[in-house]
């Protein structure tokens, strides 16, 4: 039976990140470390984007963006992202990172085994695949567990889902140095709805059919959105070079209850992913970062956890779209209407003040959100 110190079940971005902070610390270097995710990280499957005023993943990131369009069925608005950048960041080429930088390394190991069971025994943990059984000091679990959430209704869950094409087309019709933020101009259907594009050139982007919703579609639906929305930029003939699709879990579920003192939840798994926007990239570096330094301080994982204002803030918003799902157009487009998105992307980083919070606010439908709050007093939050 083989032993380590630190054991992550599931090898994705929260792992990931995880261990690229364990590697650039000294403190880590003699402690041995095993991945385990029954697959083989080598392709493109997904499409990592996040605003930041730093050099961060500047030389991995495929675009870097300046600024960018906010579009909803009243106008449309270019906005200046000063002093944030839009980076592009293709999973592909975040895996090959890491996994280079892992190989300098010669405590961390990779195997691609399916993880059956993680078990806290107290001075340690085992964990049990498909193929054989170990045991470690220590556990970072990113295995999501939808059951938790579903077995409860005082936090609701709203999907974000989405299908992406990476298109080649004929036309020239994409702004290559301005993608699309948000398209609210598409029709709603009783939901949040909106297209997301990162152009390439003028004539290859990615386009993303995304939803805010309790429900997803059937897959026809969300391509037949895409060809459209091709159609109406006046692009008749085009070629799909990538698909990509996607379902990220937004809710303010307590995932660190499950927490035990050798066993902890990152990722999708633990709720890191930005409640409120689905956001995952920023949101979970800085979350893997926090858990690397209180790693080497700290010997129990029930004490990770801190809940603050923002989790407050987006327990409300998740209510809202979880009551009434049609009304998040209305309300990003109040947020994003006057194009001034330093201020909303330092308050959905969790990095503003009171007084710059109230501004915010203060931007947002108020009788909607005067009532998500009285209905979640009665809910005891």
């Amino acid at each position: 039976m083989q032993h380590y110190n630190y054991i992550f079940t599931g090898g994705g971005l929260a792992a990931l990140l995880t261990l690229y902070h364990f590697l650039e610390d000294p403190f880590f270097k003699d402690s041995s470390i095993l991945i385990l995710d029954q697959e083989i990280k080598n392709s493109n499957d997904r499409t990592w984007c996040f605003w930041d005023s730093s050099s961060l993943f500047d030389k991995q990131s495929e675009k870097i963006w300046l600024k960018a369009w906010f579009k909803d069925n009243t106008h449309t608005q270019q906005m200046l992202l000063h002093p944030y950048r839009y980076k592009k960041l293709r999973s592909s080429t975040f895996y090959q990172f890491i996994y280079n930088l892992a190989k300098q390394h010669p405590n961390v190991h990779f195997a691609h085994q399916k993880v059956i069971d993680v078990t806290e025994l107290g001075t340690h943990c085992t964990v049990k695949t498909n193929i054989q059984l170990y045991t470690c000091n220590r556990v970072f679990n990113s295995i999501y567990n939808p059951d938790w959430v579903a077995s409860q209704t005082k936090f609701p869950l709203v999907q974000q889902h989405f299908i992406g094409w990476v298109v080649q087309t004929k036309e020239a019709v994409f702004t290559e140095n301005c993608p699309t933020f948000m398209d609210f101009s598409i029709k709603q259907k009783g939901n949040t709805r909106f297209m997301y594009v990162l152009p390439n050139t003028k004539n290859e982007a990615l386009i993303e059919y995304t939803l805010f919703s309790k429900d997803l579609l059937p897959k026809e639906e969300y391509e037949q959105a895409i060809t459209h929305y091709l159609n109406d930029l006046g692009v008749q003939h085009f070629e799909i070079l990538e698909k990509e699709q996607g379902n990220i879990p937004m809710t303010c579920y307590p995932f660190w209850k499950h927490n035990t003192a050798n066993i902890i939840h990152i990722g999708s798994a633990g709720g890191w992913t930005k409640a409120s926007t689905g956001y995952t990239f920023k949101n979970a570096y800085k979350k893997a970062k926090k858990l690397s330094t209180f790693s080497k301080s700290n010997s129990d994982f029930r004490q990770f956890h801190t809940k603050n204002k923002f989790w407050f803030y987006d327990l409300l918003l998740i209510d809202i779209l979880h009551q009434n799902n049609k009304v998040g157009n209305q309300i990003f487009s109040a947020l994003f209407h006057d194009g001034k998105v330093a201020l909303i992307f330092k308050f959905l980083d969790e990095e503003t003040s009171l007084w710059e919070d109230l501004q915010v606010i203060n931007k947002c439908p108020k009788g909607i959100f005067i009532k998500a709050l009285w209905n979640r007093i009665f809910k005891s939050f």
